[in-house]
């Protein structure tokens, strides 16, 4: 018995030996790219699975980043050196395992000095415990559950969130629909402020479905608002037939229903409630929907819904971000023929983030970079930032965003939909409607 013992604290300590020397490895080979004149970005994305249509637009959208980065002279380093971008992809197969292997590898094999991007909140909450372990810093910009940085679990300190939060656009969509909606509602039916407004939930049974789930209830009860949820249903995240959910949200009577889905999910739940089950109410989608195949998959059935949004392929709100803003979906549709989405920009704006954070660093160490990125104040990117400025919030790494709301219409030569913004008045091109199909849910 003793033997067997000792073998096994034998075999513990070499796997100890071999961790350390793998961790070691990696940091010799981080130490040696950057020499080289190269920084490994590592750029997790769903390319398979079904999330692949935006996984697809958030690798592209990086790829056009470095495009820039590098053609203006790349990262200037602590030696004065300069180093260019080297992209390199995990796909995460919209699965969770897949995310695991995703990053292993491009922490372990590929030796990234800093890692950018993931999606679905699932699937990235699934590998974070690599990154822990591994003190890669992570800029992640899709992932929209708050447990991404909020959880105590595990060490978080080296992941970033450059993405707004569930909580942040459940709660501003559902302000939305209290200030906006309900009055036009109101006024359809002749009705009295005091007549609750009735919606409804339809979301993806996920830390991001849930995480909307959430917001709404709790942006209703902390502010007290004069709003009813006559029906929440949830699917499992790739699911393409939502009628048994839409039958019962149709016999709730809602006035809007908000769904937390993913594009390739929404746009087959919208259409299969107008075509199929006859429910003719405003449908509200968060920002992640604000995508160019969710408007071709759409068609005639978006019009008049909603999209909450902080970047959109189709419009954009005049201020600081709207030339550049141009100048992106240019360069993106010169290289790929296709205008980009939101979780596009979002990772556009983690590369250059990665490049800012390094050169202040001025050197690829992983501790120096996580401190660079929590020390970091810098202009806003594409995206319209809270103070025209990307940081992150000293508790959770969080940084903020302007948001607005966007109402589709149906453009019958294009056979799609486009967006205009509504809200806020500042930003709004033109008022929010009800369409004339519009069927309230009761008086």
């Amino acid at each position: 018995m003793k033997y067997q013992v000792l073998f096994i604290a034998v075999l513990l300590i070499m796997a100890a030996l071999i961790a350390g020397c793998t961790q070691q490895a990696a940091t010799q080979q981080q130490t040696t790219s950057a020499s080289q004149g190269v920084i490994k970005v590592g750029v997790i994305a769903s390319l398979t699975g079904p999330a692949s249509n935006v996984g697809t637009s958030m690798w592209q959208s990086a790829q056009v980043a470095a495009d820039k980065i590098n053609a203006g002279g790349g990262v200037t380093l602590k030696d004065g050196s300069k180093a260019q971008i080297k992209l390199i992809v995990g796909d995460d197969e919209s699965t969770q395992a897949g995310g695991q292997d995703a990053a292993t590898k491009l922490i372990t094999d590929d030796n990234v000095d800093i890692l950018v991007g993931g999606y679905s909140s699932a699937v990235t909450s699934a590998y974070e415990q690599t990154i822990a372990e591994y003190k890669v810093p992570y800029i992640v910009t899709g992932a929209s559950s708050p447990i991404i940085t909020h959880r105590t679990d595990i060490d978080t300190s080296y992941i970033f969130h450059h993405c707004p939060t569930t909580d942040t656009y459940g709660q501003y969509t559902t302000q939305f629909i209290d200030q906006v909606i309900r009055p036009a509602v109101n006024g359809k039916l002749n009705a009295s402020d005091a007549r609750p407004f009735r919606l409804a939930l339809l979301y993806q049974d996920t830390a991001f479905g849930k995480g909307i789930q959430t917001a709404v209830n709790n942006t209703i009860t902390k502010n007290n608002l004069n709003i009813v949820l006559v029906s929440q249903q949830s699917f499992k995240m790739g699911e393409s037939d939502f009628r048994t959910q839409l039958t019962a949200i149709k016999a709730a009577n809602p006035d809007a229903l908000y769904l937390g889905a993913f594009p390739n999910e929404g746009a087959p739940a919208i259409t299969q409630a107008r075509r199929d089950i006859g429910l003719n109410t405003i449908f509200l989608s968060p920002e992640n929907n604000d995508n160019a195949q969710f408007y071709k998959d759409l068609g005639q059935y978006g019009e008049g819904s909603i999209i909450e949004s902080r970047f959109s392929p189709y419009t954009a709100p005049t201020g600081p971000v709207t030339v550049d803003q141009a100048a992106f979906k240019q360069a993106y549709f010169a290289k790929f023929g296709t205008y980009p989405d939101m979780m596009g920009a979002s990772t556009y704006d983690g590369v250059f983030i990665a490049a800012q954070a390094i050169g202040n660093a001025g050197t690829t160490d992983k501790a120096a970079v996580k401190q660079a990125l929590v020390n970091l104040n810098m202009p806003q990117v594409i995206e319209a930032m809270k103070n025209q400025t990307i940081s992150f919030s000293p508790d959770f790494r969080e940084s903020s965003f302007d948001l607005w709301m966007e109402q589709l219409s149906y453009n019958v030569t294009i056979g799609e939909t486009r967006p205009s913004i509504v809200w806020p008045d500042n930003l709004k091109t033109t008022d929010f409607a009800l369409p004339s199909w519009y069927t309230a849910g009761s008086a």
